[in-house]
């Protein structure tokens, strides 16, 4: 599998899903996919897991949710992947432009927090409704880059968060 049969998969899913479902339906599509490719399915997943991994992105989910923990940070870049590749590609461009989706804004007057945890699990759940066994742990790896030392700074830092993130901190009144 390579990333533009994932993204449509995820756009499939996103046409016959409800929101918060997207990833159940993704794993139902992934489990009619031969085992090799749930397997390759995961390392698609966990390269843009990867792709996704910056510190401006994390800031700006840090503002969206009212904090983010590394586990937080995994869960809320598994809900950027079921938004569909738009979104997650004008996320990592500018993710102040996240301030413009209809979920983050519902987000800032609903008081809700955007993470799909299920989301960093399709390949693996696909594989064992498919097969019955576990997604081999060989068949992916994981690595992510640096952060940017250029964004360590507090997120709770409200002026420097303003500064980078004018949009999201206006919305969120951060």
């Amino acid at each position: 599998m390579d990333k533009q049969t994932f993204w449509k998969l995820i756009e499939t899913a996103r046409a016959d899903a409800a929101p918060d479902d997207v990833a159940a339906r993704a794993a139902g599509l992934l489990a009619l996919y031969p085992a090799q490719e749930i397997a390759a399915a995961q390392q698609v997943l966990w390269d843009l897991l990867a792709e996704s991994y910056s510190a401006p992105l994390w800031a700006a989910a840090y503002v969206i949710n009212g904090g983010c923990s590394d586990d937080g940070f995994d869960y809320f870049r598994g809900w950027l992947l079921t938004q569909g590749e738009a979104a997650f590609t004008a996320a990592l461009a500018d993710p102040d432009s996240l301030a413009d989706h209809p979920s983050v804004r519902e987000a800032a007057t609903e008081g809700v927090e955007l993470w799909d945890e299920s989301a960093l699990s399709i390949a693996w759940t696909a594989h064992e409704a498919a097969t019955g066994r576990e997604l081999p742990a060989d068949s992916f790896t994981i690595s992510y880059p640096d952060l940017d030392p250029a964004w360590s700074f507090d997120f709770d830092d409200a002026a420097e968060t303003a500064a980078r993130l004018p949009r999201l901190s206006a919305l969120f009144g951060a």
